[in-house]
């Protein structure tokens, strides 16, 4: 824990006398008096830094936290392990205290860690380019929308309920302000509903969106999703999970024009739902279209490998009227995290994970099937999370197994009312056999 070290008296003196003033009230002399607060804050008397140290310690052991409870609740926000050598070398001052590589010639080490992250995602989703800082999931799809209603110039998206509540919630918030109209499409046996699609989806439509694996954790058929929207010359924006495709086809090779997702789940931990990592990746055709930033690679003048900002496409940097997006702030500690992740573990380490989480999450699935509370919401096939109808409503049973030191899984009905019973539960790779035994065993007893 570090200590803080506030100015001293003298210190503070020599600051006031540096800028000509004599007294801390002059810094505000131009906030009228009558918004200033006339008395001493409302704080309890200091404490030693032994005393603060031992308060601090006895707060934090209030909080639920994911070293000592064992998480089934994903819906999003996904508990994976992260190597110690993430942390370790985000936390180096270079990189911890660097923002946005406006200067080439002292960001090589920045901008060369964007760049590896953009190819890397890239080489994940089949697409042939990727840009950097967006700030999360939800964003980067909105500003996906934002693209497909550029580049086609029609006002209509169509997106699949099974896209998770809070993305679909800041599509619309984008999509109000744009006069874009976004129309939702239902679901059968928890995958969107491909006839519905067709019926929808013409030549007003910029782009279908469907997620995969999708909120319910089922997968969806991207390559019939595909060719419904290019039917009609819409795009198809694909919202993926960057770990499950290390086991299934790239949405580039299904036929997807942008693809999206949420990189929180590649060496970043949850935080409490912050910060995120958005990422996004499409074709070359529409390349100018991308928000956010793109890094490249080139040769300085001794012929040497080097990287700078290609594209700058926000209307701090070019007029407003050619900016595609106002989107800014760097993520690259995040991308970098990501990076680092990605790197350490590989090709086969990362389809390594990918299959624990798929063979763990549908050992849980049977086995509580098995005890005969729950009955499959879908049959769909799905990666590493479920959903299943109990015989108990979830928000009690979620209550009693955080009691067993076990964080339980979704709650449906908060987004899909008419599963009443229906719980949604996440299985990654850092579940033990021992863990899910347990969560059976409390489930069980807590439903009876």
């Amino acid at each position: 824990m570090a200590s803080y070290l506030s100015t001293t008296g003298e210190e503070q003196q020599a600051m006031l006398k540096k800028l000509g003033l004599t007294s801390r009230d002059a810094l505000f002399a131009d906030i009228p008096g009558a918004v200033r607060l006339d008395r001493e804050l409302a704080l309890p008397e200091a404490l030693s830094e032994m005393e603060l140290i031992t308060l601090m310690r006895e707060l934090a052991q209030k909080n639920t936290n994911l070293d000592s409870y064992a998480c089934f609740l994903g819906a999003g926000a996904y508990d994976h392990f992260i190597p110690s050598v993430v942390g370790s070398l985000t936390s180096r001052q270079e990189f911890y205290t660097a923002y946005t590589p406006y200067q080439p010639e002292i960001s090589q080490g920045t901008l060369q860690a964007i760049f590896e992250f953009q190819s890397m995602i890239c080489e994940l989703t089949g697409m042939e380019i990727a840009n950097a800082s967006m700030y999360d999931g939800a964003t980067a799809l909105a500003e996906a929308v934002a693209m497909a209603v550029s580049q086609t110039g029609r006002d209509e998206v169509l997106i699949a309920s099974t896209v998770a509540p809070e993305h679909r919630q800041v599509v619309q918030t984008y999509a109000r302000f744009k006069n874009v109209q976004v129309r939702e499409i239902g679901f059968q046996n928890g995958t969107i509903d491909l006839n519905q699609l067709e019926a929808l989806c013409s030549a007003q439509t910029a782009a279908v969106i469907v997620q995969s694996p999708n909120f319910f954790g089922a997968i969806e058929e991207l390559n019939q999703v595909s060719a419904l929207a290019h039917q009609q010359k819409a795009l198809f924006i694909a919202a993926v999970d960057p770990i499950s495709l290390a086991i299934l086809r790239s949405p580039g090779e299904l036929g997807a024009d942008i693809v999206v997702g949420d990189g929180q789940c590649l060496g970043n931990p949850i935080s409490f739902g912050g910060p995120g990592l958005g990422f996004m990746a499409t074709t070359k055709a529409l390349m100018r279209k991308l928000p956010g930033r793109v890094v490249g690679e080139t040769t300085d003048h001794d012929g040497k490998r080097a990287f700078v900002l290609t594209l700058q496409t926000r209307e701090q940097h070019i007029r407003r009227d050619k900016a595609t997006s106002n989107i800014c702030s760097n993520q690259a500690l995040n991308a970098l995290a990501a990076t680092i992740y990605l790197t350490l573990l590989g090709k086969a380490g990362l389809k390594e994970v990918a299959t624990l989480c798929l063979r763990k999450a549908h050992y849980l699935h049977d086995r509580l099937i098995a005890t005969g509370k729950f009955t499959p919401a879908f049959t769909a096939p799905f990666f590493k999370e479920f959903a299943v109808i109990g015989t108990t409503a979830p928000e009690g049973l979620n209550k009693a197994l955080l009691g067993d030191g076990i964080i339980g899984g979704y709650e449906l009905k908060k987004a899909y009312p008419e599963f009443e019973y229906g719980w949604l539960l996440a299985v990654t790779e850092k579940r033990t056999r021992q863990e899910i035994d347990q969560l059976v065993e409390k489930v069980v007893k807590h439903c009876d």
